[in-house]
């Protein structure tokens, strides 16, 4: 089902965000936000006496299953809390993955750039095995096989690297 909501740009954002980092569709991350109807209660609650302003909010449509929808419109009726706060607010509570992950994501980059001055040298010593051997050598033949699969994972490695580039520019709320 298609559901409209009035979230703030960094809610957005964070959604956005995650699904990129967990590799999962947007509509996951809502399935697993409002099937957990303890912390949307939770959540209800707090919001019972606050007032939501909805200035600076950007109107957008997610794709989200019938029962979390069911979930969501349930337990804001129930408590008289706004749909769009309750998301809001369910998304609040990742941010601190979502801090986490960005810690994990620096960490990742400067590995990576060891990981690629490693598969240099790693070729450096494949030109070395060919120039001494013949090409149909079998220490040549298994080192090109592992610099094969090397380049595969750099490659993987990097492809993650760049998704996660979004996670840079997140500034949460």
């Amino acid at each position: 089902m298609r559901a409209t909501f009035r979230l703030s740009e960094a809610c957005i954002d964070a959604i956005s965000i995650l699904s990129a980092q967990l590799g999962i569709k947007q509509k996951s991350v809502f399935d697993h936000l409002m099937e957990d109807a303890r912390a949307l209660m939770n959540a209800a609650r707090e919001l019972e006496h606050t007032e939501f302003a909805s200035h600076q909010r950007i109107q957008k449509t997610f794709v989200i299953s019938r029962r979390s929808l069911s979930f969501l419109d349930m337990i804001s009726s129930e408590h008289n809390a706004p749909r769009d706060a309750l998301v809001e607010n369910s998304v609040r509570r990742l941010l601190p993955i979502i801090a986490n992950e960005r810690k994990n994501h620096e960490k990742r980059k400067e590995l990576s750039a060891q990981i690629s001055n490693h598969f240099e040298r790693g070729k450096t010593l494949l030109s070395m095995a060919e120039e001494a051997l013949d090409q149909d050598d079998p220490i040549v033949n298994k080192l090109e096989t592992a610099m094969s699969v090397y380049q595969n994972a750099l490659d993987e490695i990097t492809s993650f690297i760049e998704r996660g580039k979004i996670i840079e520019e997140f500034k949460g709320e």
